[in-house]
């Protein structure tokens, strides 16, 4: 018996949802009414388990894992095709449908701005899915995790920092459905890349407490749905811009959306406003630490955007405030970026509140 599973008494009427547990002997069943009822363990009968959750163990990853990484998977049987039950039925009356997602979930969410967050991929059918998952990288694709996925569970496939969240902007996600040892109907192999907005990992309300798969707060992303993929619709950069400053001439409130945060000045110079305001429409439910991480990402992504064109001349404005921002900067352009001239960009122009770097 564990936290999830629907249990009844064995001696009286009722039963409920297993929430806790008091000692070895006690379970804290929440009836229909959401009432926490006390009963002893021997008295309780499971007829339904919360089968997403699993206790985890840790196997050790192929040899080419980087880093020597540790793979994750459901607590289960295992059969010569890896992490399989073997001949164990784990069938659920009407789950012949693929219905599959990419799950992230934080390790600490009360740490939002410095948690390591955890990805799983939730399996929520009565098929067995052979699995790539991999981001496209300038090269072309690196995988970042492989195997296969047991019917009606969920796997962990890896753990990452907000260091490397601009690796995870889109990932790609291949599956094959089929069943062990017995007759099943043939599915359309899937191959979905999902774009996942990273800004997400700043709040807290983005993650979610109502997923039936996991008990602590998750950010869920469909990858198939019914047996049909997900096709999500991306919208060039270009073309939002010009719906935005369509709309704007239209509505007569000024400062309906805010003004691009990058424009190329008549020298080539290329200037990058990192005013929290100028990058982001809404900054409900972040920190302050929160949006210095995003004005640290957007400036992180403009200097690998032109790390090859030399000469290239930058300024970031970045205000005068208490300095906070441009001391961040100055660490970042010293501790990854070392080539490059950085200085005090004009002071008729900006003031004290823009940066100067040129690429070299």
């Amino acid at each position: 018996m564990k936290i999830g599973d629907k249990v009844r008494f064995l001696f009286e009427t009722g039963g409920g949802i297993v929430k806790g547990f008091q000692g070895k002997d006690i379970a804290l069943v929440e009836d229909e009414n959401g009432f926490s009822i006390p009963m002893l363990i021997r008295e309780c009968v499971v007829i339904d388990t919360n089968e997403y959750n699993f206790e985890k163990k840790s196997v050790k990853a192929p040899s080419d894992s980087p880093k020597g990484e540790k793979k994750e998977v459901s607590n289960a049987e295992t059969s010569p095709l890896g992490g399989m039950r073997g001949g164990l039925s784990m069938e659920v009356p009407g789950r012949d449908k693929l219905n599959v997602a990419l799950a992230f979930v934080p390790i600490d969410i009360k740490q939002i701005s410095t948690t390591i967050f955890e990805a799983y991929i939730v399996n929520d059918s009565n098929y067995y899915l052979s699995y790539l998952y991999a981001s496209p990288t300038a090269g072309g694709m690196k995988l970042r995790s492989q195997g296969i996925i047991e019917p009606n569970t969920k796997l962990f496939i890896e753990e990452f920092g907000r260091e490397q969240l601009n690796e995870l902007e889109r990932v790609n996600i291949q599956l094959f459905a089929f069943k062990e040892e017995k007759n099943y109907l043939k599915k359309p192999a899937v191959d979905v890349e999902l774009r996942i907005d990273t800004v997400k990992f700043y709040k807290l309300h983005t993650f979610s407490t109502d997923s039936p798969f996991f008990e602590e707060p998750a950010l869920v992303y469909d990858i198939v749905r019914d047996d049909r993929p997900v096709r999500q619709v991306f919208v060039e950069a270009d073309e939002l811009k010009e719906a935005l400053l369509k709309k704007k001439s239209e509505d007569s409130r000024p400062n309906r959306a805010p003004q691009p945060a990058r424009k190329q000045k008549a020298d080539n110079t290329i200037e990058i406003d990192l005013h929290i305001h100028e990058l982001l429409d809404n900054t409900n439910g972040m920190s302050n630490g929160d949006m210095l991480n995003y004005q640290l990402d957007v400036f992180r992504k403009t200097m690998d955007e032109y790390r090859g064109k030399k000469n290239q001349r930058l300024v970031f404005i970045h205000g005068k405030g208490e300095g906070v921002l441009r001391n961040a900067l100055l660490k970042e352009l010293k501790s990854k970026y070392g080539s490059c001239i950085s200085q005090d960009a004009s002071f008729r122009e900006y003031g004290f509140g823009a940066l100067l770097v040129i690429i070299k």
